[in-house]
């Protein structure tokens, strides 16, 4: 493993505690789903945008130019590719007999990892890439 790609793990374990932690706080404070769930991502997707950009390609072009890019290959990621691999997960994990709770939770794992193969190869090559072609 590359030590890019080993910060880009850290930075991803670090801002899906923030995540997970955030939204246990603020759900249980009784903060609605759609708000603490908002709150929550938001979070974990700033740090990882600050993390990634500095830590993980430690990119030195502005926030400017990296940002709209970075918001387009994450959002990209969580609102079509992991529905879009949960759905087929589940659907053939159905078919193969796979009740439909478990088959949805394996496809979501499924969507993570292919979520984390998708943001590092566009961070690498399109968002953070004059830090990677220098190398």
């Amino acid at each position: 493993m590359s030590s890019t790609a080993a910060r880009f793990a850290l930075v991803g374990v670090v801002n899906t505690a923030i995540d997970l932690v955030l939204f246990a706080v603020l759900s249980t404070a009784g903060c609605g789903l759609l708000l603490a769930n908002t709150v929550s991502t938001s979070a974990g997707m700033a740090f990882s945008f600050a993390a990634n950009r500095a830590f993980s390609f430690r990119s030195t072009a502005s926030v400017r130019s990296t940002l709209g890019p970075f918001l387009a290959v994450t959002l990209v990621g969580l609102w079509v590719l992991h529905p879009l691999v949960i759905w087929a997960a589940a659907a053939v994990l159905g078919g193969l007999g796979v009740p439909a709770v478990p088959a949805l939770l394996l496809g979501k794992v499924a969507a993570v990892a292919v979520g984390l193969v998708w943001n590092y190869t566009w961070y690498g090559r399109v968002v953070f890439a004059e830090r990677e072609a220098a190398r």
